[in-house]
């Protein structure tokens, strides 16, 4: 039996409507998912404009499906609260994740190895170790474990010390011996303090400014690009360069959540975040870039260039106790710093 001609046009019509109308069916029976995303960094970090950024380029992906509400300055749950909200479902994510405050919350001591003074050698290191082989197996483990899944990585910038005028000058390890430095109340960034010297003091973030100002600390470790959004110029002298760490966070979801979701949505946001971690790393190395000649010119802080090999063989000394051995395994310290 031949088709008439003239018929072809309005058969190919009437299917491009049905395909049409089916797609749209299929569009309207996905579901849609509003997150809440937080962090206790503050409007102007390049953190939170990093969330921002990821908001903006997950919800014209999934055309509006995937909704993310971001919040600032610890409006929903300072850094601990935070990632046990992912942890039990309660908040959909944060960004104020990494290894350390895993190795406590997650029960996963092994994890801490990840973050501790002096481990990679530059930030392609960091992302060589972190995207590869080595970080899937650990960012796997810890979902199977704790119901955590870590989406990407994103630089925060190299961590130096930043102390008071009661501090004085410190140029070696030997110089810390007293100074009362705030570290995140978790046992591994509590051991960074030890490393380098110092008397590690446990706070909350949203505390350091209030505390360097009453003396009740004498100096806090985070990159200038932090220091500069949250104005710890204001009451500190001194910047000392020991590039103790490539400072990184890990923004997380709730692993339940993950995979309920279709898989075009976790490819938009794995897009998303990737998109925004590049915002995110531009920000930071290029305040970084600047921001040290800012504090010297404009705010009268005193920049300090240390013995920086006398601060790495603080560190290598003080992770080589057989405690670290017995938590992360043997020699996996040494085998991530002289990776490839």
């Amino acid at each position: 039996m031949r088709t008439n001609r003239k018929r072809i046009p309005l058969i190919l019509g009437v299917v491009i409507v049905l395909l049409i109308a089916g797609v749209g069916i299929g569009m309207a029976q996905d579901k849609s998912y509003t997150l809440r995303f937080n962090t206790v960094g503050g409007p102007n970090e390049p953190q939170y404009l990093s969330m921002q950024k990821f908001a903006e380029v997950v919800g014209q992906l999934s055309g509006g499906k995937i909704e993310v509400k971001t919040f600032h300055s610890g409006q929903l749950a300072d850094q601990k609260t935070g990632i046990l909200g992912v942890m039990r479902g309660s908040l959909e994510m944060t960004s104020d994740a990494s290894p350390s405050w895993f190795a406590d919350l997650a029960s996963y001591p092994e994890i801490g190895v990840l973050e501790v003074a002096y481990l990679y050698r530059d930030i392609d290191h960091l992302y060589r170790v972190l995207t590869g082989p080595i970080g899937q197996k650990y960012w796997d483990e810890l979902a199977r474990k704790s119901n955590i899944r870590v989406l990407d990585i994103w630089y925060l910038g190299t961590r130096q010390l930043n102390l008071t005028k009661k501090a004085g000058t410190v140029r070696r390890p030997e110089d810390l011996k007293g100074v009362k430095l705030r570290m995140p109340n978790v046992e591994a960034w509590l051991d960074v303090g030890r490393a380098l010297g110092a008397n590690p003091t446990p706070l909350g973030f949203g505390e350091v400014y209030m505390a360097l100002k009453t003396g009740t600390i004498d100096g806090q470790d985070n990159p200038v690009p932090t220091d500069y959004s949250e104005k710890f110029y204001e009451v500190t002298h001194y910047i000392v360069l020991t590039d103790h760490m490539i400072g990184y966070i890990t923004p997380i979801i709730n692993e339940k959540l993950w995979q309920e979701m279709p898989e075009k949505y976790r490819v938009y946001i794995k897009k998303a975040m990737e998109v925004a971690r590049f915002h995110q790393n531009m920000m930071v190395l290029e305040q970084e870039a600047y921001l040290l000649g800012k504090f010297e010119k404009d705010f009268g802080m005193e920049i300090v260039v240390p013995d920086k090999k006398a601060f790495m063989t603080s560190a290598k000394n003080y992770y080589s106790q057989s405690k670290f051995e017995k938590r992360w395994g043997a020699g996996l310290y040494q085998k991530i710093q002289s990776s490839e």
